[in-house]
């Protein structure tokens, strides 16, 4: 497999907290790779660093065999990363249209930003029947609806999308899982964050388990759903 994305020995602090104490992991082109661990892991600090937000301590990042220490985050975004970030931050006086759009503020060729705003319709219907709503009327699910399909707008080489289930129901997770697949399938690289290891794992094809900062266990998604370290810390199984 060609990697996209490989983090070595990434380390990133808040003054003297070291929040992230060194991991390396590898994100695939076309696989879905996953972090999981408890609040506090370090999962979205890595997320936040790989999008430019804040700077690591140490390590090396690097993105299609480039280096991305010191470049700033709209350029990271031009390069072909896009975040869809924990808690959605989305617009919400803002249309869902206007959202989409600002997904797509470095481009320069309207008549595919226009054929991308209806891709996002077509994977998100319910965006579609209510684009002129204000952001801020949605419910939670579809906000993280619109929060990934803002993400999609920059036409990504990696998807990066953190808790994308958090605060939903069981049908709107299931609803947001299966776009993912979907994603999957259509060849997009993905890296998920996510507390709800059962469908994250299931879908993943590498899996990364973060505490306090390091990783303690690596392995396909489907070794780590069986693995009893994993099935009783996370899965709630004895």
């Amino acid at each position: 497999m060609t990697a996209l994305l490989e983090v070595e020995d990434l380390r990133v602090s808040y003054g003297k907290i070291e929040a992230v104490k060194g991991i390396s992991f590898t994100v695939n082109q076309g696989e879905v790779t996953t972090l999981i661990g408890t609040n506090g892991a370090g999962k979205t600090t890595t997320l936040r660093t790989l999008s430019g937000l804040l700077k690591p301590t140490g390590g090396k990042i690097t993105f299609e065999g480039k280096p991305l220490s010191g470049v700033p985050a709209h350029k990271i975004v031009s390069l072909g990363l896009a975040h869809s970030p924990e808690g959605r931050h989305i617009f919400p006086r803002m249309t869902i249209e206007e959202n989409l759009l600002l997904g797509a503020f470095l481009r320069r060729d309207p008549a595919g930003v226009q054929e991308d705003v209806e891709r996002a319709y077509t994977l998100f219907p319910i965006l579609g029947e209510r684009r002129k709503q204000a952001a801020g009327t949605l419910s939670g699910g579809e906000q993280q609806m619109l929060a990934m399909g803002r993400a999609l707008m920059c036409r990504p080489k990696l998807l990066m999308l953190d808790e994308p289930s958090m605060g939903l129901s069981p049908l709107m997770m299931q609803k947001i899982m299966a776009t993912i697949v979907e994603l999957k399938a259509s060849g997009m690289t993905i890296l998920l964050v996510e507390q709800n290891a059962q469908a994250a794992l299931s879908l993943s094809d590498q899996g990364y388990v973060l505490e306090v900062g390091k990783v303690v266990l690596t392995g396909t998604g489907q070794d780590l759903l069986h693995n009893d370290e994993v099935r009783k810390a996370y899965l709630g199984e004895d």
